[in-house]
């Protein structure tokens, strides 16, 4: 399923996860921080998906900058792709799951963040457009 998934969506993953990493190194964030951030755009999306249109902010600034951006990195690759509100929340939800497996439940933990490096690098230098 989770293959299946990532074959069908695999700009959105690619893309989502690299700004999740890039985001959360330059907020200093925690897998904490970034499970709020991804839960507050999931219940945007959803709420999208009803005829709302309702954006929902974290409290937790760390989670807000995150959330701000990819936020950003979405409208970005809605230039480059047609990009439908449904796909980004499945995107999310699949960004949500492979967070709550790698959180090792710490406070301050980083094992999802180290997750999302080892599995999302950033690009080379000679592979960036």
């Amino acid at each position: 399923m989770k293959e299946r998934f990532v074959e069908e969506h695999e700009q959105e993953v690619m893309t989502l996860s690299l700004a999740l990493a890039r985001a959360m190194e330059h907020e200093k964030a925690v897998d904490l921080d970034a499970r709020e951030a991804i839960e507050s755009l999931v219940r945007t999306y959803r709420t999208l998906q009803s005829g709302l249109i309702y954006e929902t902010r974290p409290q937790n600034p760390y989670a807000a900058g995150i959330q701000e951006r990819l936020v950003k990195s979405i409208e970005e690759l809605g230039k480059s792709m047609t990009l439908r509100d449904v796909d980004v929340l499945a995107t999310l939800v699949f960004l949500q799951r492979i967070e709550i497996q790698h959180n090792n439940g710490r406070l301050r933990g980083r094992a999802f963040f180290d997750f999302l490096r080892k599995y999302f690098p950033e690009p080379s230098p000679s592979l960036q457009v």
